[in-house]
Parts: structure tokens; C-alpha cells; sequence
């Protein structure tokens, strides 16, 4: 299959298929129109009009002209410069995602960009010709201007790229690949940096695997919700009716298909039968209200990020029809930065509410009729801990993620002799964003080990259809604990599972 750009119609999906299954990208013929047209109009303009970035400095240098005969070298001069990230290098996906979004960008035909420049870039995508690019160092405003720089620098047969695997040089890497390097005409370095890719493409794999968290989530919470006899009527479709959410709704009668014909859960009033509590713990009650506000939360962010991989957002941008060139600030990354911040509270939740079930399911005074801490039915409490430790984690993850989901995007340090006064700190909320999804993606992981460990003890034969899936989802990759063993290997296993992106397929 093929993603063909036309610079409006790019959809996350899109972005998964090709950042992580490597799927064929092509331009569009009406965006390539679009786009040699626009060129055309600048380099008619360029002789008789000074234009920002194109025959001027940049930032704080703006009001210094350059002549003809320096304009190349001013765009070469810009992505070099420009390239001065640290720390480890982005990862695979991610960088093949800001490669996609940049040509998508340019393919809506208002950077003036050569053609031939962007079949460049998709050439890149297609041979996976990666560039190296250090995670920190754009502070998200005039857009992820230093990330963008090294993915540029490969593309003029400088700085370093992975190919088939093995690091070398940029040069080294396109001539592998039989892909010439980029000679820049002038606006070209600027429309390569120019843009809030970086945090974008970061936002779109997140809110991806984020869909694919609530779905654990709330399996997970099912199958412990079974394992402590929880009640039923928490989810009962007329609750969720007279406090319409959306996701609230969408919540509910998901857990009620996954608690469908379970022997474990029992209405309230079979409860007060028993002599049994009549109501259950907020973490097992409000797995609707809490899960359906994240629900809400990552199509909120879905909607904004879509937006943002159809947008222009480098600057100055060329209306070919108008024959003008406007200058503003498209690259000021706030739209993303704050969604992703909001998507980093909503997924420290999830890890905060399965962190209280698992708890749950160990402790000896709960009251559950469960063993302590899990341990197995022939071991001695005290001389065996059994999943002890695994809530110790949990409890660790979830801290830190209460920390790193403090919004960056309230921040702001002034760039450029302080001409750049106020930034968007969108790259810091895209990394503590993805951090936050591995570390719930492990919490998650612990969940699934205990509640499926609570299961065997309450008797397969007793959970309902969905219940028995997931249990048998955990077996597959971890076995029932029988004595103490390590159990980070288990963790790290269904960790693992989780991300993987057939996860849905497993209960299909």
C-alpha cells in the first residue's frame, strides 16, 4: 500500500503505517503542481523584493540583507548552524514520522520548496535512509527548528544517518541508497527546519498507543474487578445516560461487555444477602468516569493533531495565487504543546487507578478472600512475598509520572537575543509525554500479572467469556507464580505484549 501526500488529508493512521510498518509514500501529481507553481512565483519575486529568510538573516539578524551570490550559501549556513541537539537519538518511528510530516507540510504547496528537494525526502522515507537525531535541544518555537536541522543536514550529504541498520555518514547513507544529495536554492534550508514536526509526530505515535492503552486499561480493570467480586450495577447503561460523556458512555458498555456472564460479579443487593459491602472502591466503581474522561481527552488531542499534520507552519509562507509572502507564526508549536500536556495527565491517570487496584488485589486486609500478596495456594505467607514488590513499581512509576505530567507548556525561556520572547517548550512535553505512555504501559503489565494470578485462584470456570480471553492473553506469556521466582522478566514479557500492535487482534 501506498500514502500518497496531498498535504490535507494525512490522518494518524497514515503516520503509524509509515512510521512503524514502513508502508510506501508518493506525492500527489495536484500537490506536485502545487508545489512547483508556488516555486516559480518566489523565484520570480526574489530579484525585486526583500523577503525574511530568503535574501535576510534570521531571528535577531532579520534586518541584515544578503546579497545574490551569498543566498545559497545563507540556507546551507542555516541548517548547519541550526544543528546543535544533544542527548540520545530519536528513535526509528519517530524519526521516520517527522520525516513524513515534513514532506507532508511541504506538499501543501505554500513553502516554496523544490520538487525535487521533497522527492528527496521521500526517497529517504522510502530506502529508510534515517537521519540521527538527538531528542533535546528545540524548544518548540520557530518550530522544532534544531531536530529539523539534522534531518536537513542528511539531505545535503552531512551529518549522520542510519541505514539498513548500521550508522554512517550522511553522504555515506544517501549514496548507499542511490539518492543524490540536495543542492538548496534560496527559502529551501528555512522550509526544511521551519516547522513543529518534531512534537507532532511525537503527539500522533502517542495518542495511538494511548487508544491502545485504554483498551488494556479497562480489560485489565475487568479482569480485576472479577478477581475481587466487584459489583455490577456501577456500569449499568442508565447511569451513564443522565451524565452524557461521550467517553464516559463509551467506557461503561465496554466494561459491561467485559464483564458480561462472569459468576464473580454480583448486583448490590446479592451483596447485602451476603452481608457483603454494598459498594465498591473507587478504582473498580468509576473505571467509567475515569477512563471515559481520558477517552475524551485523546480524541480532544486526536482532533488537534490532525489539524496539525495538514498544516503549513514554517514562516515566510508564499500565496502563489496572490503572488504574496507572509510572514507570521505558524512554527509557534502552543496548539500541540498544550494538548500533549493535557494527553500527559489524562495517561498519568490511567496509571494512578491501576496502581489503587493492584494494591487492591494484594493486600491481606482488603478483605478480598485473596491470598497475601498473591502468593501461591502451597506457599507460606512470610517465608514467600509472592507479587509483593510488583506494587512497590507500580507505585514508583506512577510518582513519576505524577511529575513528569507538570505542563511544559507554561514555560517559556526567550531565544534569539530574546526577538524569540516566548516559546511553546512542546518538544519537553512530547518526551515527557512518551515516557509517561511506557511507564503506564508497565503498570498496565503489573496489573495484568496480579489480576490473572487472582484469577486462577478464584477458578477459571467462574469468569465470564472476556475475562477467560484475558486471562489466557496474560498465561501465554507469563506462567501462574507457584513459588517465588523474579518476576521483572514477567513484567517486562507483558509489557512487551502490550505494545505490540496486534494487541487488539488478540481478543478479536
Amino acid at each position: 500500500m501506498t500514502v500518497t501526500l496531498d498535504g490535507g488529508s494525512l490522518r494518524i493512521t497514515d503516520l503509524v503505517r509509515v512510521s512503524r510498518q514502513h508502508e510506501h509514500v508518493a506525492l500527489g501529481e495536484d500537490a506536485r503542481k502545487r508545489v512547483e507553481n508556488c516555486r516559480s512565483v518566489l523565484e520570480e519575486l526574489i530579484s525585486s523584493r526583500i523577503i525574511y529568510g530568503v535574501n535576510t538573516g534570521f531571528g535577531a539578524l532579520s534586518n541584515v540583507t544578503i546579497t545574490q551570490n551569498d543566498l545559497e550559501a545563507l540556507q546551507i549556513n542555516l541548517i548547519r548552524s541550526h544543528a546543535a541537539g544533544i542527548g540520545p537519538p530519536l528513535s526509528t518511528d519517530v524519526t521516520r514520522a517527522m520525516m513524513l510530516l515534513r514532506a507532508n507540510t511541504l506538499a501543501k504547496g505554500f513553502s516554496a520548496i523544490k520538487a525535487s528537494t521533497l522527492d528527496t525526502l521521500i526517497a529517504m522515507i522510502n530506502s529508510r535512509v534515517h537521519p540521527i537525531i538527538p531528542e533535546r535541544g528545540s524548544v518548540g518555537a520557530s518550530g522544532d527548528l534544531c531536530p529539523l536541522a539534522h534531518l536537513a543536514l542528511v539531505m545535503i550529504g552531512e551529518g549522520f544517518a542510519e541505514y539498513q541498520g548500521k550508522r554512517m555518514g550522511g553522504s555515506d547513507a544517501l549514496e548507499a541508497a542511490s539518492i543524490k544529495p540536495v543542492h538548496l536554492a534560496p527559502k529551501e534550508g528555512l522550509a526544511l527546519i521551519n516547522g513543529t514536526q518534531m512534537m507532532t509526530a511525537i503527539g500522533g505515535l502517542m495518542i495511538h498507543d494511548a487508544r491502545s492503552l485504554i483498551e488494556c486499561a479497562e480489560r485489565s480493570g475487568a479482569l480485576s474487578l472479577e478477581a475481587l467480586k466487584g459489583l455490577s450495577e456501577a456500569f449499568d447503561e442508565r447511569l451513564h445516560k443522565v451524565r452524557p460523556y461521550s467517553g464516559q458512555i463509551a467506557s461503561a458498555l465496554n466494561m459491561r461487555k467485559l464483564l458480561e456472564g462472569s459468576k464473580l460479579v454480583a448486583s448490590e443487593h446479592e451483596r447485602a444477602l451476603k452481608g457483603l459491602h454494598r459498594q465498591d472502591p473507587y478504582s473498580l466503581r468509576c473505571v467509567p468516569q475515569v477512563m471515559g474522561a481520558v477517552r475524551d481527552a485523546v480524541d480532544y488531542a486526536s482532533r488537534i493533531v490532525e489539524t496539525e499534520l495538514n498544516s503549513a507552519t514554517d514562516n515566510p509562507l508564499v500565496f502563489a495565487e496572490d503572488r504574496a509572502v507572509l510572514s507570521g507564526g505558524n512554527f509557534h508549536g502552543q496548539p500541540v504543546a498544550i494538548v500533549l500536556d493535557l494527553l500527559a495527565i489524562a495517561l498519568a491517570t490511567v496509571g494512578n487507578i491501576a496502581e489503587r487496584r493492584i494494591a487492591r488485589l494484594l493486600d491481606p486486609n482488603a478483605q478480598s478472600g485473596l491470598p497475601p500478596f498473591l502468593t501461591a495456594e502451597t506457599a507460606k505467607p512470610g517465608l514467600s512475598s509472592g507479587l509483593m514488590t510488583s506494587q512497590y513499581s507500580a507505585a514508583a512509576l506512577a510518582s513519576e509520572n505524577k511529575v513528569l505530567a507538570h505542563p511544559a507548556s507554561v514555560d517559556s525561556i526567550p531565544t534569539s537575543a530574546d526577538f524569540e520572547d516566548f516559546v511553546s517548550m512542546g518538544p519537553t512535553s512530547a518526551l515527557k509525554l512518551a515516557r509517561i505512555v511506557e511507564n503506564v504501559r508497565s503498570i498496565l503489565a503489573i496489573e495484568f500479572l496480579c489480576a490473572a494470578q487472582a484469577a486462577d485462584v478464584r477458578g477459571m470456570e467462574n469468569l465470564g467469556h472476556a475475562g477467560k480471553m484475558t486471562h489466557d492473553f496474560v498465561r501465554k506469556f507469563v506462567p501462574r507464580l507457584d513459588r517465588d521466582r523474579e518476576i521483572s522478566s514477567d513484567i517486562n514479557r507483558l509489557a512487551d505484549a502490550i505494545r505490540d500492535e496486534d494487541f487488539s487482534e488478540e481478543f478479536t
